[in-house]
């Protein structure tokens, strides 16, 4: 079973341990598609299928990434390249 991020920060005494002291930060699309190298249409799609992160709504247009998604999601990639 997979665990949330959320619940990957719970001390032994059920305390949520997690502060910003861990940076999030959020990438435009336009960034994604130059760190991955893959198009809009082809982030979409793969988002789709659940292979690509997803993406969060930050206000009424406003779409983003989280930047470590995005980073795991490369190093994935790295690692099961043959």
């Amino acid at each position: 079973m997979k665990t949330l991020p959320s619940q990957q920060n719970i001390d032994a005494s059920g305390v949520n341990t997690f502060s910003f002291n861990n940076k999030v930060a959020f990438l435009r699309r336009k960034k994604v598609e130059e760190i991955t190298g893959l198009s809009r249409s082809s982030i979409y799609a793969q988002m789709a299928d659940g292979t690509f992160p997803k993406n969060i709504t930050i206000g009424a247009k406003g779409v983003r990434w989280v930047e470590s998604e995005i980073a795991a999601w490369c190093l994935e990639k790295i690692k099961n390249r043959k």
